[in-house]
């Protein structure tokens, strides 16, 4: 599997630890404190950069009492300054030798969404990226305490078990059969796993250790003539969805062809999850060229009541949740709710989880099945209600677009999306495809961690 790496947390006034190092994100902009060209001298600038967790980067709490601290740099040994003891707006901040002035103090205050803010001892202004700034190189400042997201921060403690990486892991490390496209994962009786991916008759994989795998033949070897009617005759069928549950299989499967939304979603179980011993059940939903929704990528929930939910769609007004029956695996009614969309934009594949007190809804944006040119990515939100509303780590909701990205192309992998989540005894650990510069599609695995504001990373 991949490094052991660990996921991060945003640390509270309450819980700053002055024998740690923190990395300081700002929540606008994602970029971090940093020392301007790694200076050591007296009144360097204080600007922000993307992050790279250099010794210019990292920052350590001293205690100066009654709730203030002096931020101190690992790489010049110098402490974050007001310039000139200035109580105006948009005075300049900087690095000064440690006098234990009240211009170098600042009170950690808690916010309502787990960032905190700094707020000057002298001035009672808060720390600041100046004017909304996105740039490398984007000064800090003090400014009136507005509660603006550039004037809250994320403190990273790292080398912390709740830390997460700087950038983007690798997939972990697969063996075997691992070329795949929109996989999905159940945990067997006997430990294994059981992998179902888009393919001839729905193509399935086996492993016993989540690392190497092995063709396991098809769901529907002697064809699926009932899904022809949407796949032009073809036996393709895509994007299957599999849980293990009541003693047996349940999967989930659309049927369609590119660029159209007249698709289908159908049912299918086995006690085994052998190939050949699916039974198809029938038609779960389909939508027409007239619908605004496209009846592909579904996804089983079950929430905390065992109530059974299934999302799905993929571009047109976004992705759609039905509500289902336990007993039967089909519609009880015809209500449909909406749980996220882009405007007709690029979106799909939608995965909803539950992790604490709340459900996730990962979905893919951007473009799939282009190869190396693929640029889709893993968004995420969350919400108390399994039927939503969902907002992002900003409070965007996702039916006006919004999403958190946590996984997105990098270096040698393309296109990492169609994600999979399943709840193992180590954790929930991410599935999804991802492409390689010859533009074959290829498992991705790698586990999630959360942060201490429970908005979730890959690592």
């Amino acid at each position: 599997m991949c490094q052991t790496l660990v996921a991060a947390g945003q640390a509270a006034a309450a819980t700053i630890d002055t024998s740690a190092w923190y990395v300081l994100v700002n929540r606008h902009s994602g970029k971090v404190m940093d020392v301007y060209e790694r200076a050591t001298a007296d009144g360097a600038p204080i600007v922000q950069w993307a992050r790279n967790d250099g010794a210019w980067q990292q920052w350590q709490f001293v205690d100066s009492g009654g709730g203030h601290y002096r931020l101190r740099s690992r790489h010049s040994g110098k402490v974050l300054d007001v310039r000139d003891n200035s109580t105006a707006d948009g005075a300049n901040i900087v690095q000064w030798s440690d006098r234990n002035g009240a211009n170098q103090q600042f009170r950690v205050a808690d916010t309502d969404n787990g960032f905190v803010k700094l707020i000057n001892r002298n001035s009672g202004k808060a720390l600041e990226v100046w004017e909304w700034s996105t740039a490398d190189g984007g000064r800090l400042s003090q400014y009136a305490d507005l509660n603006g997201a550039n004037q809250q921060w994320q403190l990273v403690k790292l080398g912390d078990s709740s830390t997460p990486p700087p950038s983007y892991p690798a997939p972990g490390t697969v063996t075997g059969s691992v070329n795949v496209h929109d996989p999905e994962v159940a945990k067997t009786p006997a430990g294994g796993y059981l992998l179902a991916h888009t393919g001839e008759g729905i193509q399935l994989k086996t492993s016993a250790d989540r690392t190497a795998w092995r063709n396991a033949g098809s769901a529907f070897p002697g064809g699926v003539p009932w899904a022809h009617p949407y796949t032009n005759g073809g036996n393709t069928l895509w994007a299957p969805d599999i849980t293990y549950t009541g003693g047996r299989y349940v999967m989930y499967y659309s049927a369609s062809t590119f660029g159209s939304n007249r698709s289908a979603i159908f049912l299918a179980t086995s006690t085994s999850g052998a190939s050949g011993s699916w039974t198809n059940q029938g038609l779960v939903i389909e939508s027409r060229t007239s619908d605004d929704f496209n009846a592909i990528d579904p996804n089983l929930v079950v929430d905390d009541q065992g109530r059974w939910w299934l999302s799905f769609g993929s571009f047109w007004s976004g992705i759609k949740m039905i509500q289902l029956d336990p007993a039967t695996g089909r519609r009880p009614g015809s209500a449909i709710h909406s749980i996220a969309g882009r405007n007709g934009g690029a979106i799909e594949a939608p995965t909803v989880y539950r992790h604490g007190a709340y459900y996730y809804l990962l979905v893919s944006f951007d473009a799939c099945c282009r190869g190396a040119a693929s640029t889709y990515r893993v968004m995420a939100g969350r919400s108390t209600s399994v039927t939503g509303p969902y907002v992002d780590r900003n409070g965007v909701a996702l039916t006006a677009g919004g999403g958190t990205q946590i996984l997105a192309g990098h270096g040698d992998i393309h296109g990492p999306g169609h994600q999979a989540v399943l709840a193992d005894t180590d954790g929930d650990v991410l599935f999804y495809h991802w492409y390689a510069a010859d533009n074959s599609s290829r498992l991705g695995i790698n586990k999630i961690g959360y942060d201490a504001a429970g908005w979730p990373y890959v690592y």
